[in-house]
């Protein structure tokens, strides 16, 4: 408790970086895209942005793990350095200035909505992270936590709308289709980046991999997305993109659905084609819902728009991964309880498992006391494996079940076929 209690200022402000540095550079560049390029051009040009943005987080776990593995974990953080001063150099000889000054784009800067965010993201996330250890509202730490993100969340709400110039305009939710799109931003936030939380944990926890077999692991999903976005890009304008997004929805859940499949046995042939799919029918749902999601808005409202958007999208991976952690430690306890309730003296299965191993080590010199503990040992290793492969099946079923619970809120995107209008807010 102390340890986490001194490291709070530090763990608010990543969430203070990952905002700004994160979200706010997503959302500027989508903005520059869509002022810039007429609507029958977006698709290629949010295509050929979108490369970067769903790939990078799988190649990061390929390089991270060969970094790790040959020149220490470290360097998952000094290989930033020259990859940051080249998009520095790159948009300061690339993109336009910004000559407006207009009311519009006030050089202001809302520090109480940003702080405010701070805290409050950062105050949930690490309740949510961290409830679970602490036996939730048991620990005044956590209530306190819980208590600090409820007051300033509704803080911060109240400052962005009564506000002249906030951080993040919430007045722009006035149209329908922005706002259904933020909120299904969330939801592919927790599937893209909950599941590849997920999938290394399992890769290493319970396959023993290293970190650069898990990282090639990823790999392919990785490339996929990336020629998937591209081809994408080029008839997105020229479709519907709800039924796209439906598609990719639909798709994402089934690939859910086949990863909860997973067994003790399960190797990279079996997770090869799943993780395949997945890197194909998510492009389905995030280039077509940044269409569908802000295609439609009046020029002077993109910019804000996209910034919510994007924000939506961080917080839904960051929370979602947390929730994900904690949902998972759940059900570990959960089925190694169960699991471990069938292990008594008068079951014939157990019994016979253990006189099994027990001759097994005996018959390698072991004496008959050291050889019952070890057989022992082995078979309650046996249900801390069989219980983490079912609680990460469970978390992949939860991503798949969010999935299809999604789909309903295409019904109020609008079609982002061109940059046509969405149908009016209500």
């Amino acid at each position: 408790m102390c340890g986490l209690s001194f490291n709070l200022p530090a763990l608010i402000f990543s969430r203070i970086l990952q905002g700004l540095c994160g979200g706010g550079l997503l959302a500027k560049g989508q903005a520059i895209l869509f002022e810039t390029f007429p609507p029958h051009e977006q698709g290629v040009a949010q295509a050929v942005f979108g490369v970067g943005v769903i790939a990078g987080p799988a190649i990061g776990p390929t390089l991270g793990g060969y970094l790790t593995d040959t020149m220490g974990w470290p360097w998952i953080f000094y290989i930033n350095l020259p990859f940051g001063i080249l998009a520095t150099v790159m948009a300061w000889l690339f993109l336009p200035p910004n000559k407006i000054k207009d009311s519009q784009h006030s050089t202001a800067v809302d520090w109480w909505g940003i702080g405010l965010l701070a805290v409050a993201v950062g105050s949930w996330q690490i309740f949510l992270e961290e409830g679970q250890k602490e036996s939730w509202f048991e620990s005044r730490f956590i209530t306190t936590l819980a208590v600090v993100g409820a007051l300033t969340l509704g803080l911060f709400i109240w400052r962005e709308l009564t506000t002249k110039h906030p951080a993040v305009d919430l007045r722009v939710l006035r149209h329908r289709s922005l706002a259904a799109g933020s909120i299904y931003s969330g939801i592919l936030g927790m599937g893209l980046y909950g599941a590849l939380f997920a999938v290394p944990i399992f890769a290493q926890s319970v396959l023993h991999f290293t970190a650069t077999q898990t990282g090639w692991l990823l790999a392919p999903g990785a490339l996929t997305s990336a020629i998937a976005m591209i081809l994408l890009g080029k008839i997105s304008t020229k479709i519907d993109a709800r039924i796209l997004i439906g598609c990719g929805a639909v798709g994402n859940a089934l690939v859910m659905f086949q990863l909860a499949k997973i067994n003790p046995q399960t190797g990279t042939d079996e997770l090869f084609w799943p993780l395949l799919d997945r890197g194909g029918v998510t492009v389905l749902m995030f280039l077509p819902l940044s269409l569908a999601t802000l295609g439609s808005l009046p020029k002077q409202d993109i910019s804000a728009g996209s910034g919510f958007y994007n924000l939506t999208r961080q917080l839904g991976g960051s929370i979602g991964i947390a929730a994900l952690t904690t949902l998972l430690a759940q059900r570990e306890a959960f089925h190694r309880a169960v699991l471990l309730a069938h292990m008594t003296p008068y079951d014939i299965a157990t019994n016979q498992r253990l006189n099994l191993l027990t001759g097994a080590l005996q018959s390698r010199g072991m004496d008959a006391v050291t050889a019952h503990q070890q057989a022992l040992t082995l078979m309650s290793q046996t249900v801390s494996i069989q219980a983490a492969v079912l609680s990460f099946a469970d978390i992949f079923r939860v991503v798949g079940v969010a999935f299809l619970c999604s789909m309903p809120l295409l019904l109020f995107l609008g079609k982002g076929r061109g940059g046509a209008k969405a149908p009016p807010a209500h």
